[in-house]
């Protein structure tokens, strides 16, 4: 699943592990020949009813098999404690639909073409256009999503209207499905994590007028930054917001949420690194409070399109 730790981008695999070997040849085939099959399942059918499978899954799923639910409902009361049994319920149903429906788009992201994005994406072009004015401006810019909505159709979409985008993945242990979601990813330019070269090549990158896209909300491992998140405190890392201060650039914050079977792309504002600032640290933990109190004010009026469900929680003390 991605994650949006310190240098995660928008697609990122599994993080704080060291170097794993790739698994068995036989587990390798087993594995792809089980996501073949489904994306074969998935493209096999239109669209409007692979996504209500997916939702009548996640219902099953949550009502009558309880998947994690005990855990999912005492994270939204614990952030929410005014909100009814019932309508954690609800929230949590709704945010594992929108993981399975992110899921079955994955799937058929091959397919996303210009036009798809014009039918599914509310005012992609203007959004585009609005990035574009950011990139004219020679710095680059980097593009702050959380995981909320289809986050992948944040990429997708700004990618479909011409803006240069580039993004951090970390290689996955199968290498087949590794090869499988690079091309998934479609035109966006992805980087494999891991080095230094790679962190150096993120700002090459800006400072040629590329759009970086990050993922900012899982939790760090390490203490950084202390940032108020759905009424606690969460603990994120400031480095993204640190290729925005060594480049110059911009950093733009939005959330991707679902909207009438469509994808909404609500631009929250745009934050700018203090150019006189001596610290370049304490800068970009300073951007990084600002962007997530956007997030924060954003995500609360519509908690059911966070995913609650990730192992990884962003509330959960550092250890």
């Amino acid at each position: 699943m991605p994650c949006a730790r310190c240098t995660a981008a928008i697609f990122c695999g599994k993080h704080d592990r060291p170097a794993m070997a790739c698994k068995s040849s036989t587990t390798c085939w087993i594995e792809y020949a089980a996501l073949r099959a489904a994306c074969a399942l998935v493209n096999a059918v239109p669209y409007p009813l692979a996504c209500l499978a997916a939702r009548l899954l996640a219902w099953t799923a949550f009502r009558v098999f309880g998947f994690k639910r005990a855990r999912t409902l005492g994270r939204i009361r614990g952030c929410f404690p005014e909100k009814t049994e019932a309508e954690a319920a609800r929230i949590a149903v709704a945010s594992l639909a929108n993981v399975l429906v992110s899921a079955v788009e994955m799937i058929r992201a091959p397919r996303f073409d210009r036009k798809w994005i014009g039918r599914h994406v509310v005012d992609a072009d203007r959004y585009a256009d609005l990035l574009k004015r950011f990139v004219a401006e020679g710095k680059g810019v980097v593009i702050m999503v959380p995981h909320a909505g289809n986050w992948y159709m944040a990429a997708w979409a700004m990618a479909a209207c011409g803006i240069p985008l580039f993004a951090l993945a970390a290689k996955q242990r199968n290498p087949l499905v590794n090869a499988w979601m690079r091309r998934q990813y479609g035109t966006i330019d992805v980087l494999e994590r891991g080095s230094a070269a790679t962190l150096r090549d993120i700002l090459g990158r800006l400072r040629n007028g590329r759009a970086f896209a990050i993922l900012p909300d899982l939790r760090a491992p390490a203490q950084d930054v202390e940032v108020p998140f759905f009424n606690g405190t969460a603990n994120v890392s400031h480095a993204g917001a640190l290729f925005a201060v060594q480049a110059g650039a911009p950093i733009v914050v939005a959330v991707m949420r679902r909207e009438h079977g469509k994808h909404a792309f609500d631009y929250l504002g745009a934050l700018r690194p203090d150019p006189s600032a001596t610290d370049k640290k304490e800068e970009a933990r300073r951007l990084t409070r600002e962007a997530f109190a956007l997030i924060d004010a954003s995500l609360k009026k519509t908690p059911e399109q966070w995913y609650w469900f990730n192992k990884r929680w962003l509330l959960q003390p550092v250890g």
